[in-house]
């Protein structure tokens, strides 16, 4: 293996916490691995990152792509063709992609069961990435033992260390928060912060988005939505992992912005919107592929049992700070962020 390749991975055992990352040899078979990658809003960097690490492993592996365009009746459409495929694995995108695919670890539950074979793939291996909540979302009932032929990576900073990074910028005693009821991974979200809310004496301001006439959700409102968030006292807005959210950031961020409402986001791809979001605490999505591809290896090339194998978060996250949004908002970072910062 090159050089350039052991430092990068090296790197990544470090970042994960992933014991014995390099010791493994690149695999020789001549035969592809068959993964089968089923993403929600189109190709990532945490696709990238997958790829990449099998790239760098030497793993062959043939891929076969499908997007579901975030329309959740495509999945079923899917499952059935994972069933004709047979591939080695399948790669999951989000939430609303893995419960698709895969279903929730009691799906012989009545209310879970979309038809007679009951919906969903369970007889081959699913690694899943950009699951918010796992346990939540009943993927899986525990993080340390999956259970089921099942594993993953999330990608969300813990709650606590994400408030006290807010805090470490700007303390504060209201947070508002934006967010599709219909979501799951959202209300969770949402649910958990009011939580910690009581306990640590802050107040949570939330509103969902609305709905037009013929019950689509509608970006229609967001900026009066944004405005009532800021005059009920919030000091910060949060960007939780919303699907939907996303589709309509370029409209949040900038009613934010407008309203001088600091923005304070839970995922990467969140300062990708031109508009003024100022801070977040973040997994690079790159490093939860390459993070994911090491479970799909686990399993492929180790013959790993998934169901033994934890899902879990990197052990490292990336404070952000978009300097632009900070002169913005007349918020320049305290010095001391200075010493552990990313400053874009």
């Amino acid at each position: 293996m090159k050089r350039r390749e052991l430092l990068g991975l090296a790197a990544l055992a470090a970042m994960t916490g992933v014991s014995g990352l390099i010791a493994r040899p690149a695999w020789s078979q001549a035969a592809p691995f068959r993964i089968y990658m089923v993403t929600w809003r189109g190709l990532t960097n945490v696709e990238k990152g997958f790829k990449d690490y099998f790239a760098a492993r030497k793993i062959p592996v043939e891929y076969i792509m499908r997007d579901a365009g975030q329309n959740p009746q495509r999945l079923a459409g899917f499952v059935e063709e994972i069933r004709q495929l047979r591939p080695d694995l399948v790669y999951t995108w989000g939430t609303s992609v893995t419960l698709g695919i895969a279903g929730p670890y009691n799906a012989h539950d009545a209310h879970d069961v979309r038809d007679a074979r009951g919906g969903f793939i369970g007889d081959i291996p699913v690694v899943f990435a950009l699951v918010a909540s796992p346990v939540g979302a009943r993927i899986v009932p525990s993080l340390d033992a999956p259970g089921r032929k099942l594993t993953g990576v999330s990608h969300i900073a813990p709650l606590a260390s994400q408030l006290a990074a807010m805090r470490a910028y700007r303390p504060f005693k209201k947070i508002g928060v934006l967010y599709n009821a219909a979501e799951q991974n959202s209300v969770l979200g949402v649910q958990e912060l009011k939580a910690i809310g009581l306990r640590e004496n802050f107040v949570i301001i939330d509103r969902t988005f609305r709905r037009d006439a013929a019950g689509k959700l509608s970006a229609q409102g967001v900026a009066e939505l944004v405005l009532e968030l800021k005059r009920d006292g919030a000091e910060w807005l949060y960007i939780g992992p919303d699907s939907f959210l996303f589709t309509v950031l370029a409209e949040v961020t900038a009613a934010a912005a407008q309203v001088k409402l600091p923005s304070f986001a839970s995922t990467e791809a969140v300062f990708e919107s031109p508009a003024g979001v100022l801070a977040g605490l973040v997994s690079k999505y790159h490093s939860v592929g390459q993070f994911a591809a090491f479970k799909a290896e686990q399993i492929l090339a180790g013959k790993v049992p998934p169901a033994t194998i934890p899902v879990e978060t990197l052990k490292r996250f990336s404070f952000l700070v978009r300097m632009s949004a900070a002169r913005k908002f007349g918020m320049l970072p305290p010095v001391a962020l200075f010493n552990y910062a990313e400053f874009l």
